[in-house]
């Protein structure tokens, strides 16, 4: 016998514990010729009988009641496992796997650190990959995606807060150079993405705006940007909220309207209502609102 009998078992199962093929098969919910089918196919496969039938309804014979106690030792497994995965369910516990652009490292780490306070049992995966993780096949719970709309299907999204750019430059890299409001744009150096099509608005207008020769420096992350705009090797972009380390750099440009991003919260229907996800989700739009963005 195998779990592809096991709709036969429950079915005998029922029999024994209500007695009758009718009370079987309202509480099975199926026709009672099925109810019969599935008895008799259980039995020949067996080769033995499970039930005297008589007058009042079913009686189980000695093989029946040794089958009606394992299937009801396993319905009772099955109602407990039940009772454990709903329960996990309603509890904010296990790992949680959030993917996130790693330029927001800086802001979601720290408020990170104090939902993990509040949640001791938790265990968090951050993922900052420039590759899209797939909700759908349960890569990460929760997706923290900047630009346009995201629109893959069967996830909820969620509008986060907006991302503004500032175009800075070191003190010294202006008094060798000055600002883009003194100069032509093709007598500065630049400090640009990796990606020849980046997906970040403020990059594809530096590649629309700025000649590919007056890129001098590329970096995948922001933070190597940051790090390469202080060093004075050229200008680049810095987020808005970005106040750690830049009182010596000085903006080269006001903010266009093409700098900036829109941040998205995304979650697949399958997980967005389990209590993890929900309560992780709540949390973030109340931190939000202290770190220094245009929350949504």
């Amino acid at each position: 016998m195998s779990f592809d009998h096991w709709d036969e078992i429950r079915t005998a199962y029922q029999v024994a514990r209500v007695g009758t093929v009718s009370g079987a098969a309202e509480a099975l919910g199926v026709h009672h010729a099925t109810v019969i089918r599935h008895i008799d196919a259980l039995e020949q496969r067996l080769g033995a009988k499970l039930f005297q039938r008589h007058a009042r309804g079913y009686t189980p014979t000695e093989a029946g009641q040794d089958l009606l106690n394992v299937a009801a030792q396993t319905d009772d497994q099955f109602t407990q496992l039940a009772g454990r995965i709903k329960g996990r369910g309603d509890e904010v516990t296990g790992e949680l796997i959030v993917t996130s652009i790693d330029a927001l490292s800086p802001l979601l780490i720290p408020s990170m650190a104090i939902f993990g306070q509040r949640h001791s049992d938790l265990r968090v995966r951050l993922m900052t990959d420039q590759r899209l993780f797939r909700l759908e096949y349960g890569e990460a719970h929760v997706a923290i995606r900047a630009g346009s709309l995201p629109d893959q299907p069967d996830n909820v999204v969620q509008p986060f807060f907006t991302q503004t750019l500032r175009m800075m430059a070191s003190r010294e890299y202006v008094a060798r150079f000055g600002t883009l409001e003194t100069g032509n744009v093709a007598d500065h150096r630049f400090i640009g993405a990796t990606e020849d099509t980046p997906r970040a608005p403020y990059f594809r207008w530096l590649n629309e705006h700025v000649p590919a020769s007056s890129i001098y420096f590329r970096a995948t992350s922001m933070m190597a940007s940051k790090v390469a705009v202080r060093s004075g090797i050229g200008i680049g972009f810095i987020a808005s909220w970005d106040k750690d380390g830049v009182e010596d750099l000085v903006e080269v440009l006001p903010p266009l309207e093409d700098w900036s991003a829109k941040v998205w919260l995304v979650t697949h229907m399958d997980l967005h209502r389990t209590a993890k996800v929900q309560t992780f989700v709540r949390f973030l739009k109340e931190q939000v609102k202290a770190w220094g963005v245009d929350a949504a």
